[in-house]
């Protein structure tokens, strides 16, 4: 399976060069980028062309891109989330203008997916909600696809996005090219991991691998919570377009992550760990 890591570990910073190489030097062969205007501005010319000249120099593929939460660049301080879902036509434009112009890197820096949320997180349901979410991922997917961009929805914490739901999404909108990244730490504080698996099996592309005890979504490294990954690896490995394992963990409070840090070696003995639970 690919190895892949998403550059959320570092969102807390802005993203260089220099972390980029520390992915790669971890086994990364694929890269996940998370668009937080603090992190990766993806409105800033100079910034793009920071990232893709890196991308351009080196051999780990651009794979997908992480769909802004926020439009402010203080992780929501300065304002509230993102939500393609909202009942408000106003605030759900408004969201659907910021993801544009994440998706418009793709001009400058090909990438393969968005990962989309649907809602924002413990978000109840309501079919005006499902119905709004409908009508952005039409649009959403309508802007994308020319950019050489497929949308993958993701199975977070709340009604909207429970796999069961996400595949009637799809079925419902009839848009066989949105796909789903299979976030494993969210399957596992829901309906568990195979569970969560089944239904989604012939939609997943990417996944989002971290671990957390099943309480909260703490983004822990593997097996580093209660997640049984000889199980989550097995499964995986049913897809019938068999996803990369994209590593999306937080990063270690006391910073330790940095350049010339820990982060390579956490990530390879992370690969190691997965890869040896399929045996």
């Amino acid at each position: 399976m690919l190895k892949a890591m998403s550059t959320y570990v570092h969102v807390r910073e802005r993203l260089h060069p220099g972390l980029l190489d520390n992915f790669v030097r971890g086994g990364a062969q694929a890269i996940e980028v998370f668009a937080a205007k603090a992190h990766f501005d993806y409105t800033s010319p100079q910034h793009i062309r920071e990232i893709g000249s890196w991308f351009h120099g080196n051999s780990a593929i651009f794979h997908s891109m992480h769909s802004p939460m926020y439009a402010d660049a203080e992780w929501g301080r300065g304002g509230p989330a993102l939500n393609i879902a909202s009942r408000d036509r106003k605030t759900g434009i408004e969201a659907m203008d910021e993801i544009k112009r994440a998706v418009e890197v793709a001009e400058k820096v090909p990438f393969k997916f968005l990962v989309q949320h649907i809602g924002v997180g413990g978000e109840e349901f309501d079919e005006h909600k499902f119905d709004a979410a409908m009508t952005s991922i039409e649009h959403l997917r309508a802007f994308a696809k020319p950019l050489g961009v497929r949308i993958l929805l993701e199975n977070i914490p709340n009604e909207l996005s429970t796999p069961a739901r996400l595949v009637d999404f799809i079925n419902v909108t009839r848009l066989q090219d949105v796909g789903v990244c299979f976030d494993v730490g969210h399957a596992h504080m829901g309906e568990g991991v195979a569970a969560s698996f089944a239904p989604l099996k012939p939609y997943i592309r990417s996944t989002h691998v971290h671990d957390n005890g099943g309480d909260q979504d703490a983004h822990l490294w593997p097996g580093n919570g209660k997640i049984d990954w000889k199980e989550a690896m097995d499964l995986l490995r049913q897809a019938p377009q068999i996803p990369p394992l994209l590593l999306e963990v937080n990063g270690d409070p006391d910073g330790s992550l940095e350049i010339g840090g820990k982060l390579p070696q956490l990530m390879q003995e992370a690969y190691r760990k997965l890869e040896a639970s399929q045996d």
